[in-house]
């Protein structure tokens, strides 16, 4: 199962990899340029990244195909430039490495040729590459759907030790509070569910966030009408998830990240101000 993802750190691609790997409290990190370059000036400080001592693009790029168990490169059409570089750095290494052409396939099948990808190389470190924002804008997107649409499969294959998603019961489908702050959506969702679906979130730990957000985004998102156009939300979460990282959060986040920040902030709140016993 996988366990960590790396990247160079450069806009589009890379970012979006590091970016949905924080968001699913999964291990993130990679080699970048010395002075953390990149297209868009510098790495932002938040991303977990080893700085090289070269700022070198081509030896950070050889450096995380290296240290990775394989490396996934995405781009929409022939591979080009850095990407291009990455395949040949792999092949030339030896290290397995897959391609995914969105000219050639969507993104959902791109994740299910993603996730046969790291089954059958048994990848636990995996490296991803592809096109930066300035060549692609909707790569980002687009990366950050596949992988994590992946993320997703992998959880529906976890052992039955790990959390049961159906134990969560399930909030009625339709809005009830457009709460303006995460505060107030916290307090919110904490008073109208029910006793074990708090206690399975306040015993959650961080590897079992992604079991919680498949289970309950939807209901989140629904419950406090984020889908229905609740932009003073939205905004306290932009500036919750954006607050020191530098980055461009109004142009990056959806509901769905949204409704992972709301859920972390539900779950921190919970381990902090109840002392719960999950109920048998």
């Amino acid at each position: 199962m996988l366990k960590k993802i790396i990247s160079g750190g450069q806009t589009g691609a890379d970012r979006a990899a590091l970016d949905t790997a924080i968001k699913f409290n999964l291990s993130h990190g990679g080699w970048i340029p010395a002075g953390r370059k990149a297209e868009d000036g510098t790495v932002p400080e938040h991303y977990d990244l080893t700085a090289m001592e070269s700022d070198s693009y081509p030896e950070r790029t050889e450096k995380n195909v290296v240290e990775s168990d394989g490396t996934l490169i995405v781009s929409h059409g022939m591979l080009t430039g850095g990407s291009l570089l990455t395949k040949k750095i792999a092949s030339k290494r030896s290290k397995p490495w897959y391609h995914i052409d969105l000219m050639e396939m969507d993104e959902f099948e791109g994740a299910v040729t993603l996730h046969e990808f790291v089954d059958e190389n048994e990848i636990e470190i995996l490296n991803v590459a592809g096109t930066r924002a300035s060549q692609d804008p909707f790569i980002y997107r687009s990366v950050k759907s596949i992988i994590e649409t992946f993320i997703y499969m992998e959880l529906m294959e976890s052992s039955p030790e790990e959390l049961r998603t159906d134990d969560i019961i399930l909030l009625q489908r339709k809005s009830e509070f457009f709460c303006s702050t995460i505060e107030a959506a916290v307090k919110f969702l904490a008073d109208t569910m029910h006793l074990r679906t708090r206690s399975i979130i306040a015993n959650s730990n961080d590897n079992q966030i992604g079991s919680l957000y498949f289970s309950l985004a939807d209901t989140i998102k629904v419950k406090l009408g984020l889908d229905e156009g609740n932009n003073e939300l939205l905004e306290s979460c932009r500036q919750v998830l954006g607050e020191g990282n530098g980055l461009n959060i109004k142009n990056l986040m959806d509901i769905e990240d949204a409704a992972m920040v709301i859920l972390k902030e539900l779950r921190h709140s919970l381990k902090k101000n109840h002392v719960l016993r999950l109920i048998k």
